[in-house]
This record gives structure tokens, sequence and C-alpha cells, in this order.
């Protein structure tokens, strides 16, 4: 299927569930009992953040906000307990901590019974997408959702006026509108965003194939991308660095946000793939595997 019909198909599919389910404005944001939509996972995931639902560090006395919520499966009605969520973020000062053992603003934690969650965190600046500083993105929180027999999630907020939203390729996007939060005044310097979050139906692959399809691939670009499982995704990496997650479709094929990646692998090992992506530029790729996991 070419790219543009991809995103222009399961953007409608989406965009059915998120504006014809059950959603509703509840005075302070869009919710609904309808899948969560996903977002980018960005180049800054970093496995093996702490448990921890403080995110500031030891001594911050500034405003701080409270991200809570309750995740539900997929029928929208029971609370999800046992849930990993994983978050991160950009610091006070803009940029990720991608290499100290503090993993400054990171951290995860799992749900209960009732499948409630909370973090404590400072609401992020918006982002330089570059060291130029010349685009940002707005400020925004990742969030990474694990819980058995449902689909892994990732996904991100953004916060209610924020000028940089109608320029973002995410945030420009009507599948976004129930991930832009009202941030609410609690008390003095405690802020309160709240974020029910709903899982989809678990679409795993059958685990021939992604034993077949994981590897090392030589790009046409002359980049190396390797694929490997996590959880129930499909991890990419470029030249050595996390860029994102895809899901499982159908027929070979593994999807993100305005991400596709088919797969076409052969019964003596080898494996082909055709990687399309569209961020603020069209990115087409052709690669062929030349390190197996086995």
């Amino acid at each position: 299927m070419k790219r543009k019909t991809f995103i222009k198909q399961s953007g409608v599919i989406v965009f059915g569930l998120a504006a014809f389910g059950n959603i509703h404005w509840n005075g302070d944001a869009y919710v609904s009992d309808s899948p969560t939509t996903t977002d980018i996972l960005g180049p800054f995931y970093r496995p093996g953040a702490p448990l921890r639902t403080n995110l500031n560090p030891p001594g911050y006395s500034g405003d701080v906000l409270k991200l809570s919520g309750t995740v539900y499966r997929d029928h929208g009605k029971t609370p999800a307990r046992g849930c990993k969520i994983e978050i991160w973020q950009c610091k006070p000062d803009g940029y990720y901590d991608n290499l100290s053992n503090d993993y400054s603003y990171r951290g995860y934690t799992t749900t209960g019974k009732n499948g409630k969650y909370e973090f404590i965190t400072v609401q992020p600046p918006p982002e330089p997408t570059d060291e130029t500083k010349s685009v940002y993105r707005p400020a925004h929180i990742h969030l990474r959702i694990t819980a058995s027999g449902q689909q892994d999630l990732i996904t991100q907020i953004y916060f209610s006026g924020d000028q940089l939203l109608s320029s973002d390729p995410s945030t420009k996007s009507s599948l976004t509108i129930n991930r832009i939060l009202t941030v609410e005044r609690l008390e003095e310097k405690v802020n309160l965003i709240h974020f029910d979050i709903f899982l989809g139906k678990d679409k795993s692959p059958d685990s021939m194939l992604v034993q077949r399809v994981c590897g090392t691939y030589k790009m046409s670009d002359g980049s190396l991308m390797e694929f490997y499982e996590d959880g129930e995704l499909l991890f990419y990496k470029i030249n050595g660095q996390i860029w994102g997650a895809l899901s499982y479709r159908s027929d070979n094929t593994f999807t993100g946000m305005n991400t596709e990646a088919t797969f076409a692998p052969a019964n003596d090992g080898t494996a082909t793939v055709h990687f399309e992506f569209l961020r603020r530029r069209e990115t087409k790729l052709d690669g062929k595997k030349i390190l197996d996991y086995q």
C-alpha cells in the first residue's frame, strides 16, 4: 500500500474512533472510552528508568505538576491493573537526560487494582528540535503503557494554550485533540492535569514473523536500521539510536504515527524492508537484512 493511502486510511480509522465514539468535554479536557491515540516515540527514549512517581530532583522547590488518571482496558470500563507506565520528558532547560545515571525526569510506576496512576513532575518547556534552536516542539510529556493482553501504547500529552500546537506535525492532527490537556491550579505552587488512558485490543504478530524480521538492515541511504522486539512492539534504531516503535497491523506490516515498515522475509532467513516516515519531511527507504539475531 502506498504511504499516502496508508496514512489517509489509518487516520480515518483512528479519527473515527476518537470523534464518533463516546467522547465528550468534561470542562477541562476531552475524554473518551475509545482507544487513546498513539504518538511518536522520539529519539530520546531510554530503557531502564527507575521505579518512582516523583520525577523532581531532591530539594526542588518550584511549581510542581501532578499528572494522574486511570488506565482502562479495551472496552473502556474495566480498570487495567498491573500496567507499567513509563514517563519521560525534557528537563526545565529543554533538554533530555540521555546519559547520566540519574535518569532525570524519567521513571515508571504500575497501576493497582483500580487502574490509577500518579506522577509528580514539572511542566516542561517547549523542546528545540535541533542544536540551532530554530524549530521547537510544543511542551509535551511522553508515556509508554505496557499491559498483559492489551496493545502496548506509546503516546504523548500536550498543554492547551501552547502557541506551538498549531505548527507541530503531531498536534496539527485532529487525532491529538483528547491528549491536549488543561492545567488546573490545585493550590499554591501545585498544578494538576488529568489523563485517562484507554488501551486497544492486542494485535500481536506471530512469534515466527517477529523472529524472521528482527535484525540489522543496510538501508538505501547508507544507514543501518536495527529492528528488535520489546514487549508487544517492534522497536527500531537508526545508526544505534532508538527512534521509534511500531505496532503490528497485518500482512507483515508494522505501523506507528505516520510510519510504516513492510517486511518481506524469505525462507532462507534473509529479509528486506520498505520503510516510510512522514514528519516534517518524507522519508522512503529500502533495506536488506545483513545481521540476524538467531
